[in-house]
């Protein structure tokens, strides 16, 4: 597995292909201790050594996991990405509810949005003591959809900060969208930002503001939600088929399947194209991938090093199915 530095900070170092623990807070549905961690040890023996968590993903659930499938491991042999902007606040009174947003766990806790300079300090602390570990590598602005003022004016200076101090090595922001994206590339100092299901071989809109921005600033892009949750997951997308985390709509189905029929003509799956696409772009450094169990880092990693010849970006445009 090979890795790329941030170009902002050379010290940072991810792998190109990065393991997304969200499946580790039990998104959708419950994932034994044992399933995660034989997860964790088969992207090591693979060479995988980014892993991207939250404190939102299962109520701290992914975060403690994360940390306790690499606290034998070295330190220095690996990147840990974790996000602020949600706070966990105990919440006994429904303690014997299940969490609202999407993670089979108690919801013992509720989230806060809070991008103010203590917020972060707060949420990083809460961070280091999930994990266990000493130090975090990348910290993301969690979701500022509707915080921009807070998080530009408040998180940003208060992430500078901790990494002047040597805290953290790297800051950024992680979000469903690329115009905010590229906003914060452009007018905050910060190094690398995850785009989430932006910039897919199903849709290119990050190419029109995020990706030209990250560019001309020498900020590292991680692409998440490849797949377009779920869309381009499979050799053929199925009629239930689910589109920016809902059903999708018929004529995006439509689309993924002609993407599929061509793919098929230069014997390329339609999850091997996905992923092979958004790493031809030189200002992506890292995909990350949500990854629960072993036999899903064994299936990623065989899409991951397939070979999809350069000829089938040209006929893909050519059919209009490729920008």
């Amino acid at each position: 597995m090979t890795g790329r530095e941030l170009p902002r900070r050379p010290g940072v170092r991810l792998s190109t292909l990065g393991f997304g623990a969200a499946q580790g807070g039990n998104l959708y549905r419950a994932t034994s201790d044992e399933e995660f961690s034989a997860a964790v040890d088969t992207a090591w023996d693979a060479g995988i050594r980014y892993f991207d968590t939250a404190p939102h993903y299962g109520l701290g659930l992914s975060e403690r996991r994360l940390g306790a499938a690499l606290r034998s491991r070295p330190r220095d042999e690996y990147v840990v990405s974790t996000k602020v902007g949600r706070l966990l606040v105990p919440s006994p009174e429904s303690a014997r509810e299940r969490d609202p947003e999407g993670f089979d766990v108690p919801a013992d806790h509720r989230r806060v949005w809070d991008f103010s300079r203590d917020g972060v300090l707060r949420s990083l602390t809460a961070s280091l003591e999930r994990t266990g570990l000493d130090r975090v590598d990348v910290v993301y602005l969690h979701d500022p959809d509707e915080h921009w003022e807070q998080a530009a004016t408040e998180a940003v200076p208060a992430l500078v900060e901790l990494r002047e101090q040597g805290v953290v090595g790297a800051i950024g922001a992680g979000m469903n969208q690329s115009a905010m994206l590229a906003r914060f590339v452009q007018e905050t100092d910060i190094d690398v930002v995850m785009c989430a299901g932006r910039y897919t071989l199903l849709e290119q809109g990050a190419l029109d503001d995020l990706l030209p921005a990250a560019q001309a600033a020498g900020v590292g892009v991680v692409i998440a939600g490849v797949y377009n949750s779920g869309l381009l997951a499979r050799d053929q997308p199925p009629a239930d088929a689910t589109y920016n985390y809902q059903q999708a709509p018929p004529e995006v189905i439509e689309r993924a399947r002609r993407i599929a029929a061509v793919c098929q003509e230069y014997d390329v799956t339609l999850p091997q194209a996905a992923l092979a696409f958004v790493r031809r772009h030189p200002v992506v450094v890292s995909t990350v991938v949500g990854l629960r169990d072993a036999a899903q880092v064994t299936e990623t990693l065989r899409r991951f090093d397939a070979d999809v010849p350069e000829q089938l970006w040209a006929a893909l445009r050519d059919a209009g199915l490729l920008g």
